[in-house]
C-alpha cells in the first residue's frame, strides 16, 4: 500500500525541497548562499524576455531576497566559473559539476538525434557539415566568438530567421562542441570546452547514459521533493525510454518512495531525505520559469493555480498581462501581478494584479511589501501601481498611503 499524503503536505514538502521554507538571510548575501541555491535546484532555466529581469535572476531573488546579480554573473565567467550553459529545462545555467552527466545529450546530438535536438536543426545539420567545420575553425582559431562577429550570421528569414551560420553556432553548442565563454549584454561569446571548462571537470569520464540518468533523475527528486513521474522526467526534459528502468531502481534502493497525494490522479515518488515541515511561511514574487511553477500542471495540482504564459498572446486577448509573476505567500499561490521594469524612467509599474480564489486579507499588504523589496532590488526609484484587476484598487490604495 502507498503512504496517503495530503495536499497540504505536499505543498510544504515540495517548498522546503525549493528553499522556500528557511528564511531568508538577514546579512550580506554571498557566494555561500548561491551555491545552496545552486545545490537545491540544479538549475537555472535562461530566457531572454526582460520586462522585469531576465528569468535567471529572479530565482535567487524569490529565495534569497535582495542580492547582489554580480554574484550570478561572475559565477558564468571564467575566473569565477561556477556555471555552465546548456540544454537542461529548456537553456539553462547548471552547476560545474553536471557537465559531465550531459555528456550523452551532447553525444546524441552530435549524431543528429532527433529525440535530444530540433528535428530542423538536426536536419539542417545532416546536409550543412562543411560549413559547421568552418564555424568550428573560426571559434578554434579565435577565441571568444559571438555569431554576430561571423560574415553572413545576421538572420536573413528561413527556420527561426537564423542565419546558416547561426543554425552552424546552434548545432556546435547542442553537440557540446563550443560551449558559451561568457556573454555581451545577453549575446553568447563561444569557446571551446577545452578552453571554459575547468580541466578536472572537463577531463572527467562521462558516465555512462544510464548512470547520467539515474544522477539526474536523483537531482530532479531532491529538487522537486515530491512528484509525479512526468515531473521528474520533465524537469532535465528526459525522454520516457531514457526514465522508466531508472526510476524503478531508485525506488527499489528506497531512495525514491512511492506515495499518493490527496486529489492527484498520478502516483508520486517522495525523495527519501525530503524535508516535511509543519509550516511554511514563504513570501516571493516568482518568475513565469522558476523551478516552483515551470510545470504548469504540476504548479496546478499543487497550488491549484492555472498559469499560462502571455508573451506571445495578442494584447486584446491577454487574461492577465504580458509577463505576470506569481506571488507565494505561505504555503500556497495567492495572487499574480503584471509588472514592468520601466529602467530609462526609473519605475517598477505594477500594471495589474489579480487574487487567487480564497486569498488572505493580508495579501495586498504583503504583496505590496515584496514589489519594494523588489524596487530596491533592481535600482528604481519609485513604484506606480495601476488599480487594474480585483487586487489592484486596495493595492493601489496601499501604495499611496505610503507615499503620505
Amino acid at each position: 500500500m502507498r503512504e496517503k499524503l495530503s495536499l497540504a503536505a505536499a505543498r510544504r514538502i515540495a517548498l522546503a525541497a525549493q528553499g522556500f521554507a528557511d528564511p531568508r538571510p538577514s546579512g550580506p548575501i554571498d557566494r555561500r548562499h548561491l551555491n545552496r541555491v545552486l545545490a537545491r535546484l540544479g538549475l537555472l532555466q535562461i530566457d531572454s524576455v526582460s520586462a522585469v529581469v531576465r528569468a535567471h535572476y529572479m530565482p535567487l531573488f524569490s529565495r534569497l531576497g535582495p542580492y547582489p546579480m554580480s554574484l550570478l554573473d561572475d559565477a558564468a565567467l571564467p575566473k569565477k566559473r561556477r556555471l555552465f550553459e546548456y540544454w537542461a529545462h529548456e537553456a539553462s545555467f547548471l552547476p560545474l559539476e553536471t557537465w559531465p552527466l550531459m555528456q550523452w545529450r551532447m553525444e546524441r546530438a552530435r549524431a543528429n538525434d532527433e529525440s535530444e535536438i530540433y528535428k530542423g536543426l538536426a536536419r539542417w545539420a545532416g546536409e550543412n557539415k562543411r560549413l559547421i567545420d568552418a564555424i568550428y575553425d573560426e571559434v578554434a582559431s579565435r577565441g571568444p566568438t559571438a555569431a554576430s562577429d561571423i560574415d553572413g550570421a545576421k538572420g536573413k528569414g528561413g527556420w527561426w530567421g537564423w542565419s546558416d551560420e547561426k543554425h552552424a553556432f546552434e548545432w556546435l553548442f547542442w553537440a557540446g562542441r563550443i560551449t558559451t565563454h561568457s556573454r555581451r549584454g545577453f549575446e553568447r561569446l563561444y569557446d571551446l570546452p577545452k578552453r571554459v571548462i575547468p580541466p578536472d571537470i572537463f577531463n572527467a569520464p562521462a558516465p555512462r547514459p544510464e548512470d547520467a540518468h539515474r544522477e539526474l533523475l536523483r537531482m530532479s527528486a531532491r529538487a522537486l521533493g515530491i512528484a509525479t513521474y512526468g515531473d521528474l522526467r520533465d524537469y532535465f526534459r528526459l525522454s520516457p525510454d531514457d526514465v522508466k528502468a531508472r526510476l524503478e531502481e531508485l525506488v527499489e534502493a528506497g531512495e525514491l518512495l512511492p506515495v499518493a497525494v490527496e486529489g492527484w490522479k498520478q502516483p508520486a515518488y517522495l525523495h527519501a531525505g525530503a524535508r516535511m515541515p509543519r509550516k511554511v511561511h514563504a513570501r516571493a514574487l516568482l518568475a513565469p520559469f522558476d523551478p516552483l511553477v515551470f510545470e504548469r500542471s504540476r504548479a496546478e495540482r499543487l497550488f491549484g493555480f492555472r498559469y499560462r504564459i502571455e508573451i506571445y498572446t495578442p494584447a486584446e486577448k491577454r487574461q492577465y498581462g504580458y509577463y505576470v509573476l506569481p506571488f507565494l505567500l505561505g504555503d500556497t499561490v495567492v495572487a499574480r501581478a503584471d509588472v514592468k521594469a520601466d529602467r530609462p524612467a526609473g519605475v517598477l509599474r505594477v500594471l495589474a494584479t489579480y487574487a487567487e480564489p480564497g486569498a488572505p486579507a493580508e495579501t495586498a499588504d504583503e504583496l505590496l511589501e515584496e514589489f519594494r523589496l523588489m524596487q530596491s532590488w533592481l535600482g528604481l526609484e519609485r513604484m506606480e501601481v495601476v488599480p487594474k484587476g480585483d487586487l489592484g484598487p486596495a493595492l493601489a490604495a496601499l501604495a499611496e498611503r505610503a507615499k503620505s
